[in-house]
């Protein structure tokens, strides 16, 4: 019975899978994706940006991502993106499955936390996003590094160590599982404490190697004033953190504010309240276990680089799949009284689908919003123009990390104008943006007069909410 539980769980993902990815292909790229590493790029394959540190980050799997989509971008962009975070994605929750079953759990348990990991909305920001390749497969490369660790007896250490290091060329908190296996497997009592000992000062020599090679290679640092740590901002992560991970709720309906609806977040809420009832107070002695004090504190380390950085929803994907462990512990000790769990499982899987599905909306808007907004300032400018400057007047509403962005962030600083002619024209566009208020117009306005009479731009492009308008000398 159980066998074929587990089996169900497995068609049941692959089409969860099919339907993902089918949703996912019409959402177009907005804000950060139109500048990050996995968007097309045109510079040469083999150059010092591209494979070395650059900036504040060393990827070259993205950048050569980058290279490929150059190639073809009309074809490949966005849609080799969402699937290649898809699939990623798929292959992580079978992973999170494979490491709950090597720690011990039941079948049943393992198929609850797969299920658990791949539905979960705070997922989606990662899921969703056209840039998150790399947040998706250090995870992915990451789990097989825990795997490796504790089940792999010959060249077991040279093996953890270089997809630990294939893990950090993905995405730098690739790195933490230098740390994560041997305190993960301590609690599991798969090793023990002198063997802990032992691993993590290798973990520590990893990482310190790591920041030796960056040191040694030629770099070009720059680092953006969003990532430098404070302690308020610290605090404030960890808030942020706390909430996306273990509270599952409409975030548009209780975050967005032109979207609010208070009624239907609280609802969005209830299964998670008995999700959380379950799980950290009808188990909270399970909880200060030494398996769960090991679990969170290896979350914890998980998502250490972005709590003391920055920290947006996307970057809770790391961190939920140790909260996978903590629901598959739990799900452990109710296995002689199923129905109330699945009953409460069922609650929450409604809920997270339907999420899931207001979030994919708001995304598909977003990018919409985008490409109507090149297509207008294209028809515009009427024929093809070399320079371009861009003024923005901000706007006056917040946006929700990658779901509901503003007109702005969704047209990319024009970006998504080139996107839309092929990356034939503009070949150069310069921006700034000005505060809102009553006479930003005027401003705006005035800026463009001077910046067209110097002679270095063919035409401005004002971006004001939706509308983009085009002026010429």
């Amino acid at each position: 019975m159980r066998n074929r539980v587990s089996n169900w769980s497995f068609i049941v993902l692959a089409l969860l899978t099919l339907i993902m990815l089918c949703a996912s292909i019409p959402i177009l790229p907005t804000f950060d994706d139109w500048t990050s590493l996995t968007r097309p790029t045109f510079e040469p394959l083999f150059t010092k940006e591209r494979w070395l540190f650059f900036g504040y980050h060393w990827r070259p799997f993205d950048s050569f991502f980058g290279y490929l989509l150059g190639l073809n971008p009309q074809l490949l962009f966005p849609l080799l993106n969402h699937c290649c975070v898809v699939i990623g994605h798929s292959l992580c929750s079978l992973l999170v499955f494979r490491v709950i079953r090597e720690l011990g759990y039941s079948r049943i348990v393992a198929d609850i936390s797969m299920l658990f990991f791949f539905l979960a909305p705070a997922t989606m920001a990662t899921v969703l996003a056209v840039d998150s390749m790399n947040q998706t497969y250090a995870l992915l490369w990451g789990l097989l590094s825990f795997l490796v660790y504790i089940r792999q007896q010959k060249m077991k250490y040279l093996i953890w160590i270089i997809l630990i290091f294939i893990a950090t060329l993905c995405k730098e908190n690739g790195l933490m599982w230098a740390l994560i296996a041997p305190i993960l497997a301590f609690g599991y009592d798969l090793i023990g404490r002198q063997q802990l000992k032992k691993d993590l000062l290798i973990g520590i020599g990893v990482m310190v190697a790591y920041a030796l090679v960056i040191l040694l290679t030629p770099k070009d640092i720059v680092i953006h004033p969003e990532y430098e740590p404070g302690v308020l901002k610290t605090v404030g992560n960890i808030v942020k953190f706390l909430f996306t991970t273990f509270v599952t709720v409409d975030y548009v309906y209780l975050l967005h504010h032109p979207s609010r609806n208070l009624f239907l977040a609280i609802l969005s809420l209830l299964p998670t309240l008995l999700v959380l009832f379950f799980i950290f107070v009808r188990q909270a002695k399970q909880i200060a276990s030494k398996r769960m004090i090991c679990a969170i504190l290896c979350m914890l380390i998980a998502v250490g680089p972005h709590l003391l950085t920055i920290y947006s929803m996307m970057h809770a994907y790391a961190g939920l799949s140790f909260f996978a462990i903590i629901v598959a512990h739990v799900a452990e000790r109710y296995r002689k009284k199923k129905r109330p769990l699945f009953f409460v499982f069922l609650l929450y899987i409604l809920s997270a689908v339907l999420i899931d599905a207001h979030l994919w909306y708001e995304s598909y808007k977003s990018g919409l919003v985008g490409k109507e907004m090149s297509q207008e300032v294209i028809r515009k400018t009427g024929e093809p123009v070399k320079t371009v400057y861009l003024i923005i007047i901000e706007d006056d509403y917040s946006k929700l990390s990658s779901f509901c962005v503003v007109p702005s962030d969704a047209f990319g600083w024009g970006r998504a104008a080139q996107f839309e002619t092929n990356y034939q024209w503009p070949e150069v566009i310069s921006d700034t943006t000005i505060e809102r208020s009553s006479h930003a117009r005027q401003d705006a306005e005035k800026l463009a007069k001077n910046i067209l009479s110097k002679k270095e731009y063919e035409c401005v492009w004002l971006v004001d909410h939706k509308t983009v308008d085009v002026i010429r000398e």
